[in-house]
């Protein structure tokens, strides 16, 4: 059987492949590890990944050549990953999982649908839950001006409004249901 024979039994070749390449591998990997700043077991390891790579193409006609050009390939990925990354230094910010764009994306979306049920509200609520949420933070004196109501109506109406928020956003939100 020779390393073209991968048709008949592909497991078998496969097998042949490693057994008859691993030596030219590592040796391979352990001449230009060095030289690429990397570790010999990574760059043996992209090697096989690539040979892995080409299920459809079978094995390399010429092994020892193909061998020795990927090798030097991932040896030289290796350097101009070396040269591009650089270490972290300490003094800058660390991104926490807040800061994530996955998290960034549902946040908005709550927002909108936050938003969006608002403006659904009857009355004064829409108007009130607006100008509470306004980034600005005014007080009460502020709002109640803006809004044309007395001071001291700006609390009972906020607790109305909002439980009328939680039972709309609660209607909408299906309950989890129990797995069994």
């Amino acid at each position: 059987m020779t390393l073209l024979d991968h048709d008949r039994d592909p497991a078998a070749s496969t097998a042949l492949v490693v057994r008859t390449l691993q030596p030219l591998v590592r040796a391979e990997a352990r001449a230009e590890a060095p030289a690429a700043g990397a570790d010999p077991a990574d760059l043996e390891q992209s090697v096989w990944v690539r040979l892995l790579e080409r299920p459809a193409a079978g094995p390399p006609a010429d092994a020892a050549r193909w061998v020795r050009d990927t090798v030097r390939a991932e040896a030289r990925r290796g350097r101009r990953t070396v040269r591009r990354e650089r270490p972290y230094a300490g003094t800058e910010p660390v991104a926490g999982p807040a800061d994530c764009p996955e998290r960034a994306a549902l946040g908005a979306a709550e927002r909108r649908a936050l938003r969006s049920a608002m403006a659904r509200l009857p009355g004064r609520c829409p108007r009130l839950l607006e100008a509470l949420l306004d980034p600005g933070d005014p007080t009460y004196r502020e709002i109640a001006g803006e809004l044309g109501m007395s001071q001291g109506s700006l609390g009972p109406i906020r607790s109305r409004c909002l439980g009328c928020l939680r039972r709309m956003l609660a209607a909408e939100v299906v309950a989890p249901s129990v797995r069994g």
